[in-house]
Formats: structure tokens, C-alpha cells, sequence
């Protein structure tokens, strides 16, 4: 079923970013795409630019083992053309040398129109972690 179907069947613009944020987890890409306009960008941590899931995939998979969001909740700010949906929560997962972790504090803005993402911006601490795991203070 295509995302305006789910849409018209009540989907909110909340729902539309949760369903893209679980399969984006399993991780599945190519179900994630199905949430998106072809061709948004994601600016993803350090403001690296992606034009599919499948990149922030691969970026992960060069940081994490695994990792997985704990999502606490959504925060909707309608407009007359777009909603923008914040997800706000915690990363929790292995780093790549299997060290679990969790609490990682985590912001993702998503930008909706017409039942479909249509930009994405990405931010967490993951990086300031690294660098204590590092030994460099900040």
C-alpha cells in the first residue's frame, strides 16, 4: 500500500515519521524510502547529506554494531502546507567494538507534506561520547 493510501486511511503525519523511524531501525532502507518524497535530503549527523535511508544506514553501520531509538515522544507543529514532526528520545545499541550503551540524547526534525517526508535533519550526542570514550574531555 502506497503512503498517500495509508494517509487517506487516517495516517497522521506523526505516524508517517514512527513508521519510517521503526523500519529505518530493523534497518530497512528500502521499506523506510516508502515514507519519503523521492529525493529528500537527510542531514544527518556533522551535516553529512543523504538522498535515501540507505546512507544514514551505512554511516551507522561504520559507528554502531547496533543501535536502536528509544522514541519518547512527538512533537507536531502543524502549517497550512507542512507539518513539522521533532522525535525526541534516546539511542541505546552497541558502539562497533561491542561496548553496549544508552541514554544517547537524540533529535530528529522531520518536515511532512502530503503524507510524506519530505526533509529530514539529524542530531545527537553520539559524537561528544566518542570523544570521552576517547579520553578527550569536552
Amino acid at each position: 500500500m502506497s503512503v498517500a493510501a495509508k494517509a487517506e486511511k487516517g495516517m497522521s503525519d506523526a505516524e508517517v515519521v514512527e513508521a519510517y523511524l521503526t523500519a529505518s531501525m530493523i534497518p530497512d532502507p528500502e521499506a523506510a524510502a516508502a515514507y519519503m518524497k523521492p529525493g529528500t535530503i537527510i542531514t544527518f549527523t556533522g551535516g553529512r547529506e543523504f538522498d535515501h535511508p540507505r546512507g544514514p544506514t551505512g554511516f551507522n553501520a561504520r559507528r554502531y554494531r547496533w543501535v536502536k531509538k528509544k522514541m519518547d515522544r512527538f512533537d507536531v507543529c502543524p502549517g497550512a502546507e507542512e507539518t513539522v514532526v521533532y522525535s525526541i528520545g534516546t539511542l541505546y545499541g552497541e558502539w562497533i567494538d561491542g561496548t553496549p550503551f544508552e541514554g544517547n540524547r537524540y533529535v530528529d526534525r522531520f518536515v511532512v507534506r502530503g503524507g510524506q517526508i519530505v526533509k529530514m535533519d539529524v542530531w545527537n550526542d553520539s559524537a561528544e561520547r566518542i570523544l570521552v570514550r576517547m579520553g578527550i574531555e569536552v
